[in-house]
């Protein structure tokens, strides 16, 4: 593993229900060091963003999870963890796939989209003291060569579906681990400008008129013109009111 800390410790696990839910209870049992790395072939009940499930075929995709410990983060900055950790994501999908042969963007708050399907989730999980984040689990899922997904054939796909051809996991692996910590140092430097920037370019609908959906199922329109600090998505309404909405108030209809 060509990095100085994340992945250097690794943990192979041939079947676990959640690497996110593993790597918290090393946290709690052993204190393990920053930058280890939890992955595996199966997850029999992998965890995605607003409680719904995360399904991989197994041994074809990347499932894993990776503790962090940016304890200099305030506890109001946490959403540039997803920043760099989408940004990671991104990266590694632009140095696999010809940017200029495949669409790829960043849907908010941190699902990676190519050609408007989604390729990789991530969910991000974290523990405070009463003023900075403690720990921090980044679990990510990335189609890899799987090649049909049921229920989501529409809007999912994988690089083997986009490339014609089976890609080496663990390569995969290994240059995400070297992206994500290439955004956690600037992270760590405090290069915030940066990140913000990078995000905002890569972000998905970014002042576009777009449909979404309210919790309560009501459909309506708005132009999309960024994001908080706190990480809500700014909509500007058809009455021209920009208003904010957290992940579990808002669904894009796409």
């Amino acid at each position: 593993m060509e990095t100085l800390f994340i992945g250097k410790n690794s943990l192979f696990l041939h079947e676990v229900e959640s690497t996110n839910t593993y790597a918290m209870n090393l946290l709690r049992n052993v204190n393990a060091i920053e930058g280890t790395l939890v992955y595996t072939d199966h997850q029999t009940k992998g965890k995605g963003q607003r409680g719904s499930v995360w399904a991989s075929e197994i041994a074809q995709n990347i499932t894993l999870s990776i503790i962090l410990k940016p304890q200099f983060l305030n506890s109001d900055q946490t959403f540039f963890l997803s920043k760099i950790s989408a940004l990671a994501v991104y990266d590694v999908m632009t140095d696999i796939l010809p940017i200029s042969q495949y669409d790829i963007k960043i849907k908010w708050p941190n699902d990676i989209l190519v050609n408007s399907r989604k390729i990789a989730g991530i969910l991000i999980e974290n523990s405070f003291t009463a003023t900075s984040v403690q720990n921090s689990i980044i679990g990510i899922g990335l189609n890899i060569n799987q090649e049909t997904f049921s229920d989501f054939e529409r809007t999912a796909t994988s690089v083997k579906l986009l490339l014609n051809k089976a890609i080496d996991r663990t390569m995969v692996m290994e240059l995400f681990c070297q992206k994500l910590e290439k955004w956690y140092l600037r992270l760590k430097e405090q290069k915030l400008d940066v990140i913000d920037e990078s995000y905002l370019n890569c972000l998905f609908g970014l002042n576009q008129v777009l449909s979404f959906e309210t919790i309560d199922k009501v459909p309506f329109t708005g132009k999309m013109t960024g994001v908080s600090k706190s990480g809500k998505l700014r909509v500007e309404m058809p009455d021209f009111e920009v208003k904010e909405f957290d992940i579990k108030e808002i669904k894009f209809l796409i």
